[in-house]
């Protein structure tokens, strides 16, 4: 992300490209045909060259807004336009009519406005907030344009109306973010919305693994699959039950998948589970599955073969990172959260303990491949 001292240059182009759509004589302005009841719990869904991404339509905080872009999307009027505008990892800016026609590439900007009056509300401009695009400075020139904040814009809050908020899909649109651009902030090659679609929001899924008892947990068993051989391990869902449901999210989710073995600790630990050692950036669904768990120290006492979940100076800080106890470890005992134990692969681990390393960090890379659930 760009730097705070980046912000007024990037909030300066971005009041640029906004000025840059040249005010048009209103015809009447438009008021939304759409009961509160019907734009509740809808999402647009954007189909895009690039992916696509849903935004949660906010009604209740900007129902003309939010019912125009319901009409428009039904129509078909944003089918063929394009991103026309991007600053890389700040905002992206699409929805004018005008984009559709590649011939008319130095007006884009310029059409589908004045169109609305202002409905700015306390929604602020964060990460993934949808806002409506205004003619210069007049507030009520909003109409089918809008753009969609990258990175937080506190500068916008109170000024444009923010109409939604995405919900899926916001690495796409960082991706739509990094196009390349040319001198006036257009972005050079097409990326076009093939389709927004209106749709009821899907009721929340429930996350894997928070449904099973503590008895089928139990009968699971993992397999950790690293560089040097496999470690096979089992459970205590009767000990700690969030955290081996958390652990079994993130293995099947593919959260450890190109994990280092970041700390060897001889006569103490292993340890691995380190986001920033992950090969690859984790998608928004991993992203979603990752989170801080409350202890569940037990009775369970810290020895040879134990996983337990390493934390922070907080005890509720414990997220991706587990350990496996590689000698009697008492200290440790009611302190972190024991959660299973090795079953076979022992050998394994007393192979990774004892690799070359400096400190206790191993000198050759030692993955952990991936975790696979049985």
């Amino acid at each position: 992300m760009y730097s705070l001292r980046d912000r007024p240059l990037v909030m300066r182009v971005l009041i640029l490209a906004l000025a840059l759509a040249v005010a048009q004589q209103p015809v009447a302005l438009f008021t939304t045909p759409f009961s509160l009841a019907e734009m509740q719990s809808k999402q647009a869904v954007v189909e895009t060259t690039l992916g696509s991404f849903v935004i949660d339509l906010l009604p209740q905080a900007a129902p003309n807004h939010v019912g125009y872009l319901i009409k428009l999307a039904r129509e078909g009027a944003y089918d063929g336009t394009t991103f026309h505008r991007a600053i890389r990892l700040g905002l992206i800016q699409g929805g004018d009519p005008t984009s559709k026609d590649p011939a008319k590439r130095d007006q884009y900007g310029m059409g589908g406005l004045n169109m609305l009056k202002s409905e700015v509300n306390t929604e602020r401009h964060t990460r993934g907030a949808v806002s409506a695009v205004l003619a210069g400075s007049n507030p009520d020139s909003a109409g089918s344009q809008f753009f969609v904040c990258v990175a937080d814009q506190p500068a916008l809050d109170g000024k444009y109306t923010v109409f939604g908020r995405v919900s899926d899909g916001i690495l796409v649109v960082q991706k739509i973010s990094e196009a390349e651009v040319d001198e006036a902030g257009r972005v050079r090659d097409r990326i076009e919305i093939r389709r927004v679609t209106i749709r009821d929001k899907p009721a929340p899924e429930a996350d894997p693994f928070s449904t099973e008892t503590v008895q089928q947990l139990s009968a699971i068993r993992a397999t950790l699959e690293t560089s040097i051989g496999d470690i096979g391990v089992s459970f205590f869902p009767d000990k700690a039950p969030e955290h081996v449901r958390n652990f079994l999210r993130l293995a099947s989710a593919g959260v450890y998948d190109g994990m280092g073995v970041h700390r060897v600790a001889r006569g103490f630990v292993i340890q691995t589970g380190f986001l920033p050692t992950r090969g690859e950036a984790l998608n928004e669904r991993q992203q979603r599955l990752v989170r801080t768990l409350p202890p569940e120290f037990n009775d369970t006492r810290h020895v040879k073969g134990i996983l337990s979940m390493a934390r922070g100076s907080d005890p509720a800080s414990a997220s991706t990172s587990f350990f496996i106890v590689t000698a009697d470890a008492p200290a440790l005992d009611g302190q972190y959260t024991a959660f299973g134990r090795v079953e076979s692969g022992l050998d394994v681990v007393e192979k990774i303990e004892a690799v070359e390393v400096n400190g206790e960090t191993p000198r050759t890379r030692i993955e952990l491949r991936r975790v696979r659930v049985n």
